[in-house]
């Protein structure tokens, strides 16, 4: 449960303000259809994220314990640092409407969570936590928490949230989670 959870919660802070959470607000602004594009981010997370977590398993299985906590404290303080980092989205990032707006924004999604923070996130979790369908079901949860309000209420919140503090507590929950890390909680999840 606690993979669960602490997955769900650092994508969900993560992700608002990302790139694709940007991306989710000018589909929704462009198409005006917001269950195929709800239905479309859901199926591009779990894909990517399942991807995701498959390679934080394979890193586990390469690495031994010692090297994987330095590697994983480091990887979640450096997703820290990175959470900081305002997002924009590009008009190249916009997807044109050719395949209509389920597939359009399927592919926009997956492609635009590749290497992002979230993606990345999912990794170092699958790799923290021994429980990929608890860490999938949680960042895509977390994933969902942040993007459905963005397609259905999109304008009408998106300037009453403080981005900055939003930003804030996700890096000190990365951080956090890094420090805890180099310091050894959780070691017995590596044995």
């Amino acid at each position: 449960m606690e993979a669960f959870l602490v997955s769900t919660g650092i994508v969900a802070l993560a992700e608002i303000g990302d790139k694709t959470q940007l991306l989710a607000f000018c589909l929704a602004a462009k198409f005006r259809r917001p269950l195929p594009i709800v239905a479309a981010i859901f199926v591009a997370t779990i894909a990517n994220h399942a991807f995701a977590a498959a390679v934080g398993a394979w890193i586990t299985s390469l690495l031994g314990p010692d090297i994987l906590r330095w590697v994983l404290g480091a990887s979640f303080l450096a997703m820290a640092a990175w959470t900081l980092v305002p997002d924009k989205i590009d008009d190249d990032d916009m997807p044109l409407a050719k395949y209509g707006v389920f597939l359009t924004t399927l592919i926009a999604f997956f492609v635009a969570e590749m290497g992002d923070k979230t993606q990345v996130a999912t990794v170092a979790l699958a790799a923290r936590y021994h429980s990929l369908v608890a860490v999938v079901c949680g960042t895509t949860f977390g994933m969902m928490l942040a993007n459905v309000p963005a397609v259905y209420l999109g304008d009408r919140i998106a300037h009453r949230v403080s981005l900055k503090l939003v930003h804030g507590i996700a890096a000190l929950v990365f951080a956090v989670l890094g420090v805890a890390t180099l310091l050894g909680a959780g070691s017995s999840l590596g044995a």
